[in-house]
């Protein structure tokens, strides 16, 4: 079937597909970043067979009983909108709200029934253990055997889901049928929507919008086609007056208790290299403990930090980096300056222009790593990691991106330089290309069968001088489109 209005995720449409024409019933639960396009998603692939369609409610409320009751209310209300006569009483808790849907479900007579229980986490607030116990009952004893349910369970609250849905051990452990986590655009798929919408954007403009808001569906449906990027860009972060509450809204939107979140996000804000375990919890006055390792993890799953191994010193460092697009453009230019912030006309091609897109370029690689792969022809990566070490002459250079195949016996030392031009390799450059080299050669990682090759990961590829020979491979920015 063709889905005119999604653009990508074919793995993810492919995947509903085959779960809604299996022969049984289906429990499926889909998780990621807050306005990733999770909801459009289920409603467009799905939408011909939804029967019933539940949406929990961000609620501001510290009292549980008013919270649940009008969860249950706007629950009871989507019955009442999908055809439940309205003589059946208004459920008071969740194990009559579940009733009132089975029994509404057994007078459909649908060949596959489809249940989208959508913002679960909100559905379920602080005290979820009674919607989850009744939701395992629901589909242990009736939907499971009907053979033809398919129950989707949709949150952004990622941490809630992992531990309440995905990795529960009571009523729904061992239930579900399959489970998807929805990540943002890649730049092909940001090209097919630029194009989808009639934008007519450079590679370059389309990759410097992506560092500045991502891959987010949400956020790409807010650039207007009548206006070139830079107003674009204006409008969006820094004329917007709810432009603070938006990032606020995406941890929010995460996690119940949004709070000790952001103060991760803006330390490791405040340091693009990222920062080790022991650095980040003295930052933000925290023990590094349980509770810690699990604010860490949430982050991670969430799609907004990533954490990579850095190599180089007596022992091998984990460190946290920053990689939510959207909250690393904030933080650097609008966070804390108010009207002092300025405008995107005014700050291109200036130094705080060029120091946060040569950081954020080197992001943007990284999460092309299958992209940068392929370009390199490598079969199969052995590793990937930051190597920060000592050269010869008492410099201590940093390698952001090492590329280990062991199968070619190579080590690829990546270099990604942002730039509106081709990159000139100048004498300076040159040498500390050199230092690195040497440096790596003679470090303990690199394994003494190994070649190195020295690629070079640019917007526009690089001009070729006299100081440019050193470079084995290069990958330039329509390497990262494919």
């Amino acid at each position: 079937m063709n889905y005119n209005n999604i653009i990508g995720r074919k793995e993810e449409i492919r995947k509903l597909e085959k779960l809604l024409h299996s022969s049984k019933s289906e429990f499926i639960a889909i998780y990621g970043r807050r306005r990733v396009g999770k909801s459009f998603l289920v409603e467009e692939v799905y939408k011909n067979n939804i029967v019933f369609r539940a949406i929990g409610s961000y609620i501001n409320n510290n009292d549980v009983r008013s919270y649940k009751q009008l969860q249950l209310n706007h629950f009871y209300e989507s019955l009442l909108d999908s055809g439940l006569k309205s003589t059946n009483p208004r459920p008071n808790n969740w194990r009559e709200a579940f009733r009132l849907l089975k029994k509404y479900l057994e007078g459909i007579n649908n060949e596959r029934r489809v249940i989208f229980l959508d913002e679960l986490p909100w559905l379920a607030g602080t005290q979820s253990s009674e919607l989850i116990t009744e939701l395992g009952y629901f589909w242990n004893s009736w939907a499971d055997r009907q053979r033809n349910i398919v129950l989707v369970v949709c949150g952004s609250a990622t941490s809630w889901m992992l531990d309440n849905v995905i990795r529960d051990y009571g009523g729904l452990h061992g239930r579900l049928t399959a489970t998807m986590r929805l990540l943002p655009f890649t730049l092909k798929e940001c090209e097919l929507y630029f194009k989808h919408h009639g934008f007519h954007l450079s590679r370059y403009e389309i990759a410097v919008a992506y560092m500045a808001i991502g891959g987010v569906p949400y956020y790409l449906d807010r650039i207007d086609n009548e206006k070139n990027l830079s107003e674009n860009l204006d409008d969006f972060f820094f004329k917007d007056e709810k432009i603070n509450q938006e990032f606020k809204d995406v941890y929010t939107g995460l996690y119940s208790t949004s709070e000790r979140y952001i103060d991760i996000v803006k330390a490791l804000g405040r340091k693009y290299y990222g920062m080790t375990r022991r650095e980040l919890a003295k930052a933000i006055g925290m023990e590094c403990g349980g509770t810690f390792s699990k604010l860490l993890d949430n982050l991670h799953e969430s799609g907004i930090t990533r954490e990579y191994p850095r190599y180089g010193k007596q022992r091998v460092e984990t460190v946290y980096q920053l990689k939510d697009f959207f909250s690393m453009f904030y933080l650097h230019f609008i966070h804390g300056k108010g009207t002092n912030a300025g405008n995107w006309r005014a700050l291109q091609r200036t130094p705080d222009f060029y120091t946060w897109a040569g950081n954020t370029f080197e992001m943007l690689c990284i999460e092309h790593l299958p992209q940068i792969k392929d370009s390199l022809r490598i079969a199969t990566i052995s590793r990937n990691y930051c190597w920060h070490g000592t050269a010869p002459n008492g410099s201590t250079p940093q390698i952001d991106l090492v590329l280990e195949w062991k199968g070619e016996r190579t080590d690829y030392i990546c270099e990604m330089k942002f730039s509106e031009h081709e990159f000139t390799i100048d004498k300076k450059y040159e040498k500390e290309l050199e230092n690195k080299i040497v440096a790596f050669l003679n470090s303990k990682q690199h394994t003494r069968t190994h070649s190195i090759q020295l690629v070079m990961i640019t917007t526009n590829g690089i001009s070729h001088n006299e100081h440019s020979k050193d470079v084995n491979q290069e990958i330039v920015l329509d390497d990262l489109f494919k």
